[in-house]
């Protein structure tokens, strides 16, 4: 509290003395503890938004219970919306200014209603999405910062840069922002990153312009394992998927290679992109795993070799369970499109971008899959009918980069070559 006084200069200076005489406490020499408090207090109240959030929905379930109602998870978060739920509309709700160069990334923090993004100023910078308001700015690096991801808990954030490094920051509820680890190891420009999915995993993994892609300790800094046998290029992105089994990346070869993560090798590839493939995501399992088995079970029947269940819609294995994995891309082909990975089938090619397809992921209720691209445009398709359900046109000034879709909230955020941050509310 002295510190905190004390940087707010002349204003408090004799209420600063009074308080350390009076108390009995001394300044603090160590420049960290800047900031400290305003930090704690943004703490708590995140913690309380989050708390009055579920109690909201506690009530709302406990109303429901007395009339003798069932509840869904849809009625809960998104209050039973119709066939356009949490679909972006514009204007954007912010506009989030402060880097001086080009955006490369943004995403959202899994618990708190939080941002982060990166840029080719070599900063990344943190935003509350709930007021836009900034917050901080984290300093480190020395060259563009390509790419920016939270790991499970949030706890964690790693960060990637052409000066070859990825560093580890502390975001844990009671943390300073600062800067755990540096890890060094590639030879090149470092482009993707993707922590693995449980909670209680201590890997990451990277790629690269150097063809490569690395598993590394976090708690060591230490790099496990080098995937070398894959990509004859640049290494533009990867993606886990949620049991931590499979690794797809994708890069300037035009190939998108679906990795066994126990032995490091690949069992497939996806040659069919005519062009740069930018960006690889796995469908989750639960809605959106269960969505795409639903839309698409005639393709997926003659995909695994199973006859369709016409009962519920979906394709099942005769022998043992099923084994397919999803996966979306988009390529400055001008492409989305929708695989099957075990088998190495295109499912779906939603082609209606007029340039370069920059970043893609799939909708949280599973039925839909939203890209960015460099015609300035969001774009949402129906993975069912392979239309084009929504288009926000103009959504940046410049070409779009990067985009990222909260997981429970109606939110999506989108950054671009205009330096802006745009946060995106869904209806």
């Amino acid at each position: 509290m002295l510190d905190y006084m004390i940087a707010m200069g002349d204003r408090f200076a004799e209420t600063a003395a009074a308080f350390e005489r009076e108390a009995g406490v001394t300044r603090s020499p160590d420049a960290k503890q800047a900031g400290l408090l305003e930090k704690k207090w943004t703490s708590v109240i995140r913690l309380q938004r989050k708390v009055m959030e579920l109690e909201g929905k506690v009530k709302q379930l406990e109303e429901s219970s007395k009339l003798g109602g069932i509840v869904s998870r849809r009625d809960v978060v998104g209050g039973g919306r119709s066939k356009a739920e949490f679909l972006p509309r514009g204007p954007p709700k912010y506009s989030l200014t402060g880097h001086r160069n080009p955006i490369t990334c943004v995403a959202f923090h899994p618990v708190f209603s939080v941002i982060v993004s990166s840029s080719e100023d070599a900063t990344i910078k943190v935003w509350d999405f709930e007021t836009g308001e900034f917050e901080r700015t984290l300093k480190g690096h020395t060259n563009h910062v390509q790419v920016v991801v939270f790991n499970a808990t949030g706890s964690l954030l790693a960060s990637a840069s052409a000066d070859l490094t990825i560093k580890i920051w502390d975001f844990s509820s009671d943390g300073e922002y600062e800067c755990l680890k540096t890890l060094r190891g590639h030879d090149h420009n470092v482009c993707g990153l993707v922590f693995a999915p449980s909670a209680e995993s201590d890997l990451l993994y990277s790629c690269s312009r150097d063809h490569t892609i690395k598993v590394w300790e976090i708690s060591t800094g230490y790099c496990l394992h080098t995937m070398s046998n894959g990509h004859a290029d640049w290494v533009r992105n990867i993606t886990v998927s949620d049991d931590g089994l499979y690794l797809a990346s994708c890069g300037n070869d035009r190939a998108i290679l679906f990795w066994d993560l126990q032995h490091h090798r690949v069992l497939q590839a996806l040659r069919e992109h005519d062009h740069v493939v930018e960006s690889v995501v796995f469908a989750k399992s639960g809605p959106q795993e269960q969505a795409i088995e639903k839309f698409l079970a005639p393709k997926l029947a003659s995909v695994v070799g199973a006859p369709l269940d016409a009962a519920n819609g979906s394709a099942e294995l005769s022998a043992g369970p099923r084994k397919v994995k999803f996966i979306l891309s988009g390529s400055r082909d001008r492409t989305v499109r929708l695989w099957e990975a075990f088998s190495g089938t295109m499912l779906m090619n939603f082609a209606s971008h007029e340039n370069w397809v920059r970043c893609v992921r799939f909708h949280p209720c599973g039925k839909y899959v939203v890209s960015v691209a460099e015609d300035k445009t969001i774009r949402v398709f129906d993975i069912e009918t392979g239309r084009c359900v929504r288009t926000v046109d103009e959504a940046h000034g410049h070409f779009l980069t990067s985009l990222d879709v909260h997981p429970t909230l109606p939110l999506m955020v989108t950054g671009s070559i205009d330096k802006l941050i745009n946060v995106w509310e869904c209806g």
